[in-house]
């Protein structure tokens, strides 16, 4: 066993969008584990939207990460060391182990995983908290029925792909938005939607008449994860009694100025009246209690090929903080993950 470990801290706070300046790589001697606690060599972490909130220090629904502290993500490992009879050496598992090489962690906080029955970094993204994300805000909040229109932002990540899927299964028509043409042509020859909107370049009336030649019949239930112009353009355009469902706001997460048009909040509360609307904020943390359930339904499927997924692999502890901010462009091609060892 190596003697230190490398981690990623947040070295200061941005103002705007964040930059190599706010990261700081840093070596640390090994740690070692207490009574009940697990050393775990990591594998592979996790690179999400909400991660920017946590390098504000602004009111939000889950603590800043303290300046200086490693940088919080998802993470899957394997056991080098152990203090509970739970795990093993050599055992696997996931945990909120950070942007580092080694985490000692409570074993009461980790989950042990099963190699047998789907790569071990799935548990970052079709089969972990963004799949989850998706199911748990369709399954408790859309009311879809055959035959609605949906539409999803941020098409092709692991929240937009799983969320179109299930509305697919479901006999819904699905309208995916994305960011450029090769990201549209793999929500509808990959994901299986029935088209996709490229938003690049487009404000909110560009967006609303995008929307609307793909939507004939209007929209049903909006799946909202990037905010900006495309929620301008899709607003107009809800039905009756349309759910939108918030689940993030990636245009916004840096505080930029919104130069789209994207609808100011007279018009937006004209609209949610006029219209009946059902509008709907989303945590998955909310619903944890049925992460099981929704393995025992989403795993299968994932196992056969009828739910797809994709990954784009950063490779190396170190290309983090890019791959990071080329993720709040954009640039990511399916669930963002880094191979750390």
């Amino acid at each position: 066993m190596t003697e230190t470990m490398k981690h990623i801290t947040l070295a200061s706070r941005p103002t705007g969008f964040p930059t190599q300046d706010n990261f700081k790589l840093e070596e640390a001697p090994m740690p070692t584990p207490g009574e009940g606690e697990v050393l775990v060599a990591v594998k592979y972490m996790s690179l999400d939207p909400y991660m920017r909130g946590r390098m504000d220090d602004g009111p939000s629904y889950a603590a800043p990460v303290p300046v200086g502290a490693t940088m919080e993500a998802g993470a899957v490992g394997e056991v080098i060391a152990s203090n509970d009879p739970k795990f093993a050496v050599g055992d696997h598992a996931f945990g909120m182990f950070g942007w580092t090489t080694h985490s000692v962690a409570k074993a009461s906080m980790v989950r042990k995983m099963n190699r047998d029955t789907a790569p071990i970094q799935t548990a970052l993204g079709v089969l972990g908290m963004p799949g989850f994300t998706a199911w748990a805000g369709m399954t408790a909040y859309s009311k879809m029925k055959a035959g609605e229109t949906l539409v999803v932002g941020a098409a092709t990540g692991p929240v937009g792909s799983m969320v179109g899927q299930l509305a697919k299964q479901a006999g819904l028509r699905v309208i995916g938005v994305a960011g450029g043409e090769e990201k549209c042509k793999l929500a509808v020859e990959t994901f299986g939607f029935d088209a996709c909107v490229d938003h690049r370049g487009k404000d909110a009336r560009a967006m609303r008449d995008a929307l609307s030649a793909e939507c004939p019949d209007g929209i049903d239930i909006y799946f909202e994860n990037v905010g900006g112009a495309t929620l301008g353009g899709v607003i107009p355009l809800l039905n009756l009694h349309a759910r939108v469902i918030i689940c993030g706001m990636i245009a916004w997460y840096s505080g930029e100025s919104d130069e789209t048009g994207s609808m100011d909040l007279q018009k937006l509360w004209r609209y949610s009246l006029v219209k009946r609307l059902t509008i709907q904020g989303l945590l998955q943390t909310d619903h944890v209690a049925r992460f099981g359930e929704f393995l025992r339904e989403i795993g299968p499927k994932v196992a056969n090929g009828e739910i797809v997924h994709i990954e784009d692999v950063a490779e190396g502890l170190e290309t983090a903080p890019e791959a990071f901010m080329g993720l709040l462009k954009g640039r990511n091609m399916g669930k963002l993950v880094v191979k750390v060892g």
